[in-house]
């Protein structure tokens, strides 16, 4: 299948908008504590739809798991494993600081580091720096991070500008000290899903001989980088179901309990099926965005390291409208709304520069 860079950039958007949008339906889960709805919803995103897609899609999954090399299994669960401690402070992020704030800190790390380290282990970056293309591929990540940057400095801005009657009307626990300290652990652990993907590569490779479509090969990597994932989320949130004493929120029902752990006289019930429901929707929407950027890196091309800026910016654009939707941004001054906007015509850039890299990496006076 020969790639397609500029229809990679368009699936990126949607894997992009899928990611922003994730965390949405968990606003309508009520009365359950946040380790509750948090794993309820990954088991959806991180088993149950990787499996489900992956027996769709790939013919002879078990079959190709099992041949696969254990040094390969082994890295890409072990980097899925410390991406699930990035995706699980990650929500901790957005809870801190809003959607908007929070992705711009967590993911101008990822970006950084889940584009450059694994073309920089494979000895690659010095030939992709000796050609036009690859310097143009290049200048867009450099550019994406400027444009996450500005996105920042908007929100930096903001929390300088609002009372914290303001910022907490908006985000309820918002804490930016807190906020900050846990963005930045989990944007550098969560460029370890730019690993295992790389670590994956085997995977996807015995997709193909077992009679995946190219387009699809991907789709069983995500079955074992997803499931270390889910290992270090499962753990945390069980401790913190017992700790907290939530773990009865999984089957409560009845009246929301009040702070004496006594039923309060109100016909305020746990909407028990209802945060099942939303749970689920968030959980099937984040894994949208990898089921998107399976597909979409078979199109970036030679240039496929790429991808993970490309995933990062259509993220943070979505995430900064998705702010602005929410009025996360009420009450903050021209200067910061001119940020806001720099930083989405610097990040909408980015992917134009990128997607043209990659294009020029397809022709063949380039190879």
């Amino acid at each position: 299948m020969n790639p397609n860079p500029f229809l990679g950039v368009l699936l990126h958007a949607l894997g992009g908008f899928a990611s922003a949008s994730f965390y949405i339906p968990f606003r309508k889960v009520r009365h359950w504590a946040w380790e509750t709805y948090w794993l309820v919803g990954g088991f959806f995103s991180w088993i149950i739809a990787p499996w489900v897609l992956a027996f769709l899609l790939v013919p002879d999954l078990l079959t190709v798991l099992g041949e696969t090399p254990p040094k390969s299994l082994f890295w890409s669960y072990f980097f899925g494993a410390m991406w699930g401690l990035g995706g699980l402070t990650f929500g901790l992020t957005m809870r801190y600081l809003g959607i908007a704030l929070g992705m711009a800190m967590a993911l101008g790390y990822c970006a950084a580091f889940g584009t450059l380290m694994p073309p920089l282990f494979q000895g690659k970056l010095v030939d992709i720096m000796t050609k036009t293309s690859g310097i143009i591929t290049l200048v867009g990540v450099a550019v994406c991070l400027v444009g996450i940057a500005i996105s920042g400095m908007a929100g930096m801005s903001k929390e300088r500008e609002l009372s914290a009657e303001q910022k907490q009307d908006a985000i309820k626990e918002f804490n930016f000290v807190r906020g900050f300290l846990v963005a930045t652990f989990a944007g550098v652990m969560s460029a370890s899903m730019s690993y295992g993907f790389v670590a994956g590569k085997p995977i996807a490779n015995l997709a193909v001989e077992h009679g995946t479509a190219e387009l699809w090969r991907n789709i069983p990597v995500f079955v074992v980088v997803l499931a270390g994932g889910f290992t270090t989320n499962f753990i945390w949130c069980v401790l913190l179901n017992l700790r907290n004493r939530t773990a009865s929120d999984y089957l409560n029902h009845g009246y929301v309990r009040g702070a004496s752990g006594l039923p309060e006289v109100t016909k305020d019930r746990v909407p028990l099926l209802a945060n099942y429901v939303f749970s689920a929707i968030a959980g099937i929407t984040w894994y949208m965005q990898f089921f998107f950027f399976g597909m979409r890196s078979t199109q970036m091309g030679k240039y496929d390291f790429s991808s993970w800026t490309l995933h990062m910016a259509s993220i943070m654009i979505f995430g900064t409208l998705w702010g602005v939707a929410l009025k996360e941004w009420k009450g903050s001054s021209k200067r910061t709304h001119a940020l806001i906007a720099i930083g989405l015509v610097v990040l909408v850039g980015s992917t134009v520069i990128v997607g043209y890299g990659n294009y020029l990496g397809t022709l063949p006076a380039s190879r």
